[in-house]
């Protein structure tokens, strides 16, 4: 049911440990909004290496996944759930290429990411990702009614 509803409408978004500890949250959020997504979930977490090593379990076998994972955990988070109509195609454009010396002009990462690690937000890659990623942060939540 809950993919019938939100496949396409809804995508998670993680302001990460960087761009919180350079304050540059509300920056991030007014872009967010300024794109017409609404925020309909949003917490302010620490994680634990166990945690952030199962939320980027599909990345186990890469090298930079032990990196990835110290950096997750390392601070504070913003995960969100967005809505808006092609959020996910939509919010990978708002955010921009990884590496934020070839990410385009104006995306989030292009402003605000130091380095391909350290790239200030993450976004789901794909709409069946989306809704597994909304309900491994807000897995309780009812954001069904929103």
């Amino acid at each position: 049911m809950l993919y019938n509803i939100f496949f396409g409408k809804v995508t998670l978004s993680i302001i990460k440990p960087d761009a919180v500890k350079n304050r540059y949250v509300l920056h991030i959020i007014r872009k967010i909004i300024n794109e017409k997504f609404k925020i309909i979930e949003l917490k302010i977490i620490k994680i634990s290496k166990k945690l952030a090593s199962k939320f980027y379990k599909k990345h186990s076998d890469k090298y930079y996944f032990n990196e990835l994972t110290n950096f997750m955990s390392s601070g504070f988070i913003i995960p969100m759930i967005l809505k808006k109509n092609n959020a996910v195609k939509d919010f990978r454009k708002l955010i921009g290429n990884t590496n934020p010396n070839i990410a385009k002009k104006g995306t989030i990462r292009s402003l605000y990411a130091t380095s391909i690690e350290e790239n200030a937000i993450h976004g789901s890659d794909s709409n069946n990702n989306a809704i597994k990623e909304c309900i491994f942060f807000f897995p309780t939540e009812n954001f069904l009614k929103k």
